[in-house]
Parts: C-alpha cells; sequence; structure tokens
C-alpha cells in the first residue's frame, strides 16, 4: 500500500466516532485557546493531560495536535478585531488584519484567514504523508551512538536560534537537564536530587513545570501589564473573499504555505519565525510594499497560512525521529511516553494506525476549524469581552486543579507554583522557556543513550565520532556553540575600526 492509500486509511480510522469527537474538540480548544490572549496551547495541552489517562492514546494524541493547529486559527480572530495577537504566531497578522477592520473589512480579513490556514494545512498534510515515512525509514538506522548526537543536535540549534542571549539560552538548557536527572537513577535505581522527598523519585512532572511556565507566569505577566482591550466595533459581514482578494492572496499563500513547512521541520524554528519571514518576503517582492500594513489582504493570508504550514511541519521530526521542535510538541512526546508510545522510526511500524490515524486527523481537523471559525466569529467575539478579572481567576483555578489531579498529589501543586514564580523571573529577565522543557524532555533519553554508547564502546567515546552521522551531527553542534564567538569578535573588530575613522 502507498503513501496515499496509507493516509486514506487514517482518514478512515480518524473518522471513528470516538476520535472524530476528540478531534472536534482539540479543534474547538484550540481555537478558544487562540482567541484568548494568555495561557497558550502548551498550557491548554498540560492542563488537559491529566483528563486523558483513561482516554484511547490516539484519540487523545488527536485531542492534542487539534488544539495545536487550532491556536494558530483562533489567534487571527484577536489580531484582526482587537490588534492583540492571541498567539505570538499571530503577530504579524495585526499589522494589515486590524487596518483592514478598521477599513470595514473585517469580514473578508477573517475569512482569508481562515482560508489561508487551511490551505496551508492541506499542503503542509500532503509533504508530512510523503516526508514522514522517508525520514523514518532513515531512521532505523540510528543506533544510540546518533540518537544521543541527534538529540544533542536538537538542543544546539534551539540554542544557536534562540532570539536572545546564547549564554541565557545555554544556561536555560542546562537547568532543563539538571532538573532530567531528579528521580531514580535508571540504571542503578538510586535517587538522585530528591533531597528526601517520595514525590520526586518519579521526576519533575512535565506537565506541571508547564503549566507553571506557561499558564500561571503568563497571567502573572498580563495582570501586571494592566491594559485595556477594546474589540473593534464593527458589523462582520462579508466573511466570503472576493475575486481580488483570492487574486492577490492566492500566490502569498502558497509560497508562505511550503516555505513555513519546510522551515518547521527544523529543530529550533519556532512557529513564530516562518511568519516573519513570509511577512517580509511578500513584502519584498510586491509591486506595491507601501501598502503592507495599511490593510492588504496579502499581509493578512501570508502569515496566517505560514504559521499553520509550519505547525504541521513540526509533527515530521516527531513522528519519525521522536524529536521535539518547539514546547508544544515537546509536551504531546512526553505524553505519547507516558501513554506507552515511542514516537520515532518504530512507531510507523508498531502502530501504524496511531501514525496514519493521526495524519488523517489532522486533515479532517483543518476541515473542521474551517466550518467552526467562519459561522462561529460572532461568539468568539463576545468571548473577547470576558473581564480579565473573571478570565485569569478561572485560569489559575484549572491550574491548581490539573496539576493536582495529576497524581493527587500537593508536591505537585508546589512545583506548579514554584515554576509559575519561575516562568514569571525568565520573562522579566528575557529568559526563554523552549531550551528548558526540550532540555527536561530530552534529558532521559540523551543519557539513556549515551549509557548505551559507553557500554557498546566499553567506556570509549570514540564510538560517536568513528560513526558517520553522530560524528556529522557532532561536528555541526561543535560549529555552532563555537561560531557565535567569532562572529561577535568580527563585529567588535568592525566596530573599533568604524570608531578609528
Amino acid at each position: 500500500m502507498g503513501n496515499l492509500g496509507h493516509m486514506l486509511m487514517g482518514i478512515v480510522t480518524a473518522a471513528q466516532p470516538i476520535n472524530l469527537l476528540y478531534c472536534f474538540l482539540g479543534s474547538f480548544i484550540g481555537t478558544l485557546i487562540g482567541v484568548l490572549p494568555g495561557i497558550g496551547p502548551v498550557g491548554a495541552i498540560a492542563l488537559l493531560l491529566p483528563v486523558t489517562f483513561h482516554v484511547p492514546p490516539l484519540a487523545a494524541f488527536i485531542m492534542f495536535t487539534g488544539i495545536m493547529y487550532g491556536a494558530q486559527y483562533g489567534g487571527s480572530t484577536t489580531s484582526i478585531l482587537v490588534n492583540i495577537p492571541g498567539e505570538a504566531s499571530s503577530v504579524m497578522t495585526c499589522l494589515d488584519g486590524y487596518q483592514m477592520a478598521r477599513k470595514g473589512r473585517a469580514g473578508p480579513a477573517l475569512g482569508m484567514a481562515a482560508f489561508a490556514s487551511f490551505i496551508a494545512g492541506t499542503i503542509g498534510l500532503f509533504g508530512l504523508v510523503f516526508l514522514a515515512p522517508t525520514l523514518a525509514e532513515f531512521g532505523l538506522r540510528f543506533g544510540p551512538p546518533e540518537y544521543f548526537a541527534l538529540m544533542a543536535f536538537g538542543l544546539t540549534l534551539v540554542i544557536y536560534l534562540a532570539r536572545g542571549s546564547l549564554a541565557k539560552a545555554l544556561m536555560m538548557t542546562a537547568f532543563g537537564l539538571i532538573l532530567a536527572s531528579v528521580g531514580l537513577d535508571p540504571v542503578s535505581s538510586a535517587p538522585r536530587f530528591t533531597y528526601g522527598i517520595i514525590d520526586l523519585r518519579d521526576g519533575i512532572g512535565l506537565a506541571q513545570m508547564v503549566i507553571g511556565l506557561f499558564g500561571v507566569s503568563e497571567v502573572l505577566l498580563t495582570v501586571e501589564k494592566s491594559f485595556t482591550r477594546s474589540v473593534f466595533e464593527t458589523k462582520i459581514k462579508g466573511l466570503l473573499p472576493n475575486l481580488k482578494d483570492w487574486k492577490d492572496s492566492f500566490y502569498p499563500t502558497l509560497r508562505a504555505s511550503v516555505l513555513s513547512f519546510l522551515m518547521g521541520i527544523i529543530p529550533g524554528i519556532s512557529v513564530v519565525i516562518p511568519t516573519f519571514i513570509s511577512y517580509s518576503l511578500e513584502k519584498r517582492i510586491s509591486k506595491h510594499p507601501e501598502k503592507f500594513g495599511t490593510g492588504t489582504i496579502e499581509g493578512v493570508a501570508a502569515p496566517e497560512a505560514a504559521n499553520n504550514g509550519a505547525c504541521v511541519g513540526t509533527m515530521i521530526p516527531l513522528l519519525s525521529l521522536g524529536i521535539p521542535t518547539g514546547a508544544s510538541s515537546a509536551l504531546v512526546l512526553g505524553a505519547l511516553l507516558i501513554y506507552g508510545l515511542h514516537p520515532g522510526p518504530l512507531l510507523i511500524r508498531e502502530s501504524p494506525e496511531v501514525f496514519w490515524g493521526v495524519i488523517g486527523s489532522m486533515y479532517i481537523g483543518n476541515a473542521m476549524l474551517l466550518l467552526l471559525n467562519l459561522p462561529l466569529i460572532g461568539i468568539w467575539v463576545r468571548v473577547l469581552k470576558i473581564p480579565y478579572a473573571y478570565l485569569f481567576s478561572s485560569i489559575i483555578l484549572f491550574c491548581l486543579v490539573g496539576s493536582y489531579t495529576i497524581n493527587n498529589s500537593l508536591t505537585d501543586m508546589y512545583v506548579m507554583i514554584l515554576f509559575g514564580i519561575v516562568g514569571y523571573l525568565m520573562n522579566k529577565f528575557d529568559y526563554e522557556p523552549v531550551p528548558l522543557i526540550l532540555a527536561l524532555v530530552l534529558g532521559p533519553m540523551m543519557e539513556n543513550a549515551f549509557r548505551r554508547s559507553m557500554i557498546l564502546s566499553d567506556g570509549s567515546f570514540l564510538i560517536f565520532f568513528i560513526r558517520p552521522i553522530s560524528g556529522i551531527l557532532l561536528a555541526l553542534v561543535l560549529f555552532m556553540l563555537i561560531s557565535p564567538i567569532f562572529t561577535k569578535k568580527r563585529l567588535a573588530e568592525e566596530i573599533m575600526r568604524e570608531a578609528d575613522e
């Protein structure tokens, strides 16, 4: 059976009643999370993780992926009507979307955002169908040294592409690896860094930490800003873009879909970066670049296609190699490990119904989102008018309940509150949370791969360099860690030269 045949099998699997239900729930919750600035898809997945422990793994996986790409749809509504990005990936949509709303064209802007997202999701899914199995077959050649080198490469790429200081990103990665070592030693079962606390023998809970970092901290930061929001009061009509809108947006949508999908495959490239690049590309090649930022339809179509295309692209390394590319996919990877599944090259062989079922559900989910977003825009507008006092108190309540119900443990609540404060301080001092989360998820797997490699080589580190794949990956790791030193040195020399002149 070819890849298209497998995809049809996946659609049939995803169309089973329970999977359809969780696909709808994921799409609906994801859209709602995208509409409401604050908690984000990572916090939503972390809050819902305990609820899914008694749900079939495929249904839970379908719901989590629905939340991931559903949030990209929902973020456009807030950007266009309120000029506040519901998600970081919707920042660029604000520039032209809100201006279109002010000109009385909120309907076409919202409609084009939904259609562009659907087109990008469809293109991305066909890329996923053909690339993921091929990459998984290649991944079957990987042994412990290759897996260690691949995970080290993924972590280093996240550090290298960090928005802020490289040193701060390195510190967060090291902090995450230290947290990953808390618990029982995988070989000797001796407790490490538990300090006599029995609940820490299973390690630092990923869900509890993420709820604190992305739920509690975001609430604290938003309350501190004490800004007011006003929904742009306009009658939303004409949701279907006209022929000129389609003509202007067709090629920008296609370019953004393909570019963002390819960028989403790369570990460390967040969904945000492709939206900036796609918007900048369209502005650069446009015959009328001066119109961007004044309410042009291309300025809405390109970033909205980009965020959905990149979201689908992140699923390729997650499903085929077991490597998450961001915070959301890292949390989904942790959830799958809890369910007893092993994302990576063997997933397609051991659990083909999960692999292809998730891919099939993403197509169904994108169709659901297209049907959901257009008729329910009026409801999303009313949701946006909920006072922050009620909204954020509810989020804090859900964070407390969600963290406690994972293990019915007060320790988990304390961990969540602690990381809420840590996340707040990290935001205040410009420390990124993504390297921390990826290190916590990949840390145990990296340790296991490293120790198995040492057993295979009788304690020789040469095993990582005499094998071609691991040797090349570790050489790239070394290059990414060293290159900023020479870049800064060259910049300093240029500054000194200009000062002398």
